[in-house]
Formats: structure tokens, C-alpha cells, sequence
């Protein structure tokens, strides 16, 4: 069985890494595995091919920018990207994040309609059946169910546009496109998304859940230099981790805390910019990077808590990660994040609540004993048992695919 998995990067951030994973259970159970993706870099040692070039991706922002269509632009690209497919002969498409500025979604969604093979795609966020939008949650909106217009977000939110609100063409555009693919499977990495993927347009095609898997072998509970670096014996640590601290991941929160907080607490912060490590509260300790995967396993393990503050969120894996170091994490009742949390392991508090945040990381953090089952938790997310569920998607739409021929 040959597979080829389509994303918009490879070795970077949650999907790309997703992808790699994948790659390599993939490969390890007999099968092949070319990766397409559309920038950065990927590992040498693996089936890739890159589709994109930066003066294509410029091209297709200040296209996105000017007009407000995404995913109309690209064209060379993505027929590069069609030849590769049609050069390897898959026999399944796996299609992680088709956004992200790499393909145009018209010319694709016509090859994969003529090549008539099964195609998995599993929807990381909501982007596919808006108008614009990733996520909505932030802003209350539910105009995606009947129809996006005078969208709230096209300036403030990625895709981002500056000068057309385009969100009804592009909704029109997307039914179109998307409808039609007769051999398509649907897989969301949480309940919450699998619930609005039904009420979307893309309701007719089959859905499950596969929950994101991590590696347990790497996120475990571990102690290291950076317990004497940050850790004092009369402070609890209180853990932050983003790849961007963006608005919707509720940086101004940990802000609040900070001065909420006695100075019992010291609050970690990793991912921020330069910038936002100047503009933050004296009494928060922000980290731009880990130098690799061990280094945030200590800060995972030498926090007393993780706090999720997350605005609107799909399945974060940083909760998963956090339990696998035997961390309890607190997060706001949000998407899919709250799926992975439950009183053994951590508290669901309501979104935007900063009194009872506080109060569930005071709690948290003075009754550790009550919160001996994090590893347990992390163990049903192992990332081996996760892609089985894939290979076993890709078996049964193999299979049927094979018969119906």
C-alpha cells in the first residue's frame, strides 16, 4: 500500500510533526510514504517532495491579502504537486492542512475527483467549512452553518485580508469544491470538532475521531539542569507552553495571574517572541525556545501545574504532554482541549474565568496528591495506538476501494 500525506510543512509545529510520525509507523508496517508539503525543510531520510517556492508563497499571501480569497492561488505549484501524486500512484491521499498559503484548493479538489482514490483528511481546525476563519469560538460567530458573510475576522484572524472581506465567496467556493469526492473518509482529532464538521457542509461525508497520539518515550516524567536553573523550594511552578503565543492562546491571562498570584508562584512561559518576552510582567519567566524535545520534558515535569489558557483550541497536544511528565493541567473549558481532562488529572474551569483559574491552580498546587493519575491518562494518547487507528483506516478504505473495483 502506497500513501502520500499532503501538509503544509514537515518537520514543524503539531501537524508536521503529526505527518512525520505517521511517516514512520506507515513505513515500519510494510507500506510506503511520500510526504508533499508546501515550505520549510524536512528530513533527509525520508520520501519527501516540496511543492512550494518563497516567491510562490509571497505571491499567494499578497494574492490573499488584496483579495481576501484563500486557497486560490498557487497554480504552478499545485500542478507540480498533481504530477509528483500522479507519478507515485498512491493508493490512499492522506490530506492533513490544505491552507497555509501552498494550494490552489479548485485545481486539487478537481485532480483528486478525476484520479478517484480514496483520500483521508483529517481537519486539524475549522478552516474547511468557512468562509474564512480557522476558528470562531473567539468571537462567537455560527454564521458557517448556513452561510459566512460580514465576517468579524478577516483583518484580525488568519488567513488575515487588508482590503476584501471575501468570506462569501469563498464559503460558496469551498461547498462547491469540497462536495463530490466520492471516496473521501473525514478524521478530526476531537468530539468537539466532529460535532461541528456535522452540522457543516461537509456532513455527508463519514467522520471519526482519531485523537492526536504522543511519544511516551520522550514526554515522561524526567529531572535535569533546569530544575536548579528555575525551581526554588518554596515556589510552585506554573507552566505555559504555545509554538506562538497568539491572542486566541491567552497570553493576557498568564499577565493576570502574575499579579494575582503570591509570590509563592512562579509562572514559566514557553514559545514568545523577543518582543513579548520585553513587554511581559517582570515576575513571568519567558523562554523563546527549548533546545530540544528532553529540555521541555523537564519544564513539563518540574511544573507543579500546566495551565491551558487557550481561547479556542482543536486537541492540543501540550496537555497530553504535560500529563505524561506526571503534571495535573488546568485549562478553560474550550473545544477539544477539555477531552483530555478529567478530576484525576487536572480541572476544566469556564472560558475567560481568571478568579476561578486562579483558584484552580492554588488548589492544584497545594493538593498534588489528588492528582496521581496524569501518566495513566497520557498512556490512552500513546502516539503507537493512535496511528493504528489510521492504519486501520487505511486498510478498510483500501479494501472497499479494491472491491468496488
Amino acid at each position: 500500500m502506497k500513501v502520500v500525506q499532503v501538509n503544509t510543512v514537515c518537520d514543524t509545529g503539531s501537524v508536521g510533526r503529526i505527518a512525520l510520525d505517521l511517516y514512520q509507523v506507515i513505513e515500519e508496517k510494510g507500506s510506503e510514504c511520500l510526504i508533499a508539503y508546501g515550505r520549510g525543510s524536512a528530513p533527509k531520510h525520508i520520501q519527501t517532495v516540496k511543492v512550494n517556492t518563497k516567491m510562490d508563497f509571497y505571491s499567494h499571501v499578497l494574492y490573499q491579502f488584496i483579495t481576501g480569497a484563500n486557497g486560490f492561488a498557487s497554480v504552478e505549484c499545485t500542478k507540480k504537486l498533481i504530477k509528483e501524486i500522479e507519478k507515485y500512484q498512491p493508493d490512499i491521499i492522506h490530506l492533513h492542512n490544505i491552507h497555509g498559503f501552498y494550494l490552489n484548493i479548485e485545481l486539487f479538489f478537481a485532480f483528486l475527483k478525476r484520479m478517484n482514490k480514496p483520500v483521508v483528511w483529517t481537519l486539524h481546525d475549522c478552516w474547511s467549512f468557512t468562509g474564512h476563519c480557522a476558528y470562531f469560538d473567539y468571537v462567537g460567530c455560527d454564521k458557517w452553518k448556513t452561510g459566512c458573510h460580514d465576517c468579524e475576522q478577516f483583518k484580525s484572524a488568519y488567513p488575515y485580508g487588508l482590503l476584501h472581506d471575501n468570506c462569501v465567496y469563498n464559503y460558496k467556493r469551498k461547498k462547491e469544491i469540497f462536495n463530490g469526492l466520492n471516496l473521501l473518509n473525514i478524521v478530526t482529532p476531537s468530539k468537539w470538532l466532529r460535532d461541528y464538521v456535522k452540522q457543516s457542509f461537509l456532513k455527508n461525508y463519514p467522520v471519526q475521531v482519531i485523537y492526536n497520539g504522543i511519544d511516551l518515550e520522550r514526554f515522561k516524567p524526567v529531572k535535569g539542569e533546569l530544575s536548579r536553573q528555575y525551581a526554588k523550594m518554596d515556589q510552585y511552578i506554573v507552566l505555559g507552553v504555545a509554538n506562538m503565543w497568539e491572542p486566541r492562546k491567552g497570553l493576557t491571562y498568564f499577565e493576570q495571574l502574575a499579579d494575582r498570584l503570591s509570590a509563592k508562584y512562579q509562572i514559566i512561559l514557553v514559545g514568545l517572541s523577543e518582543k513579548q518576552k520585553k513587554a511581559i510582567s517582570s515576575k513571568i519567566i519567558g523562554i523563546t525556545r527549548t533546545q530540544n524535545v528532553n529540555e521541555l520534558a523537564q519544564l513539563y515535569s518540574l511544573a507543579n501545574v500546566y495551565v491551558n489558557a487557550t481561547l479556542e483550541d482543536n486537541f492540543p497536544t501540550t496537555n497530553l504532554e504535560a500529563l505524561a511528565c506526571n503534571t495535573p493541567v488546568v485549562t478553560f473549558a474550550t473545544g477539544g482541549s477539555v477531552e483530555s481532562v478529567d478530576e484525576e488529572c487536572g480541572k476544566v474551569v469556564p472560558k475567560g474565568d481568571i478568579n476561578l483559574l486562579r483558584e484552580a491552580i492554588e488548589f492544584i498546587c497545594t493538593h498534588q496528591n489528588k492528582y496521581s493519575k496524569c501518566v495513566e491518562k497520557a498512556k490512552q494518547y500513546d502516539k503507537k495506538d493512535r496511528f493504528e487507528e489510521y492504519m486501520n483506516l487505511y486498510q478498510k478504505v483500501y479494501e472497499e476501494n479494491r472491491y468496488e473495483k
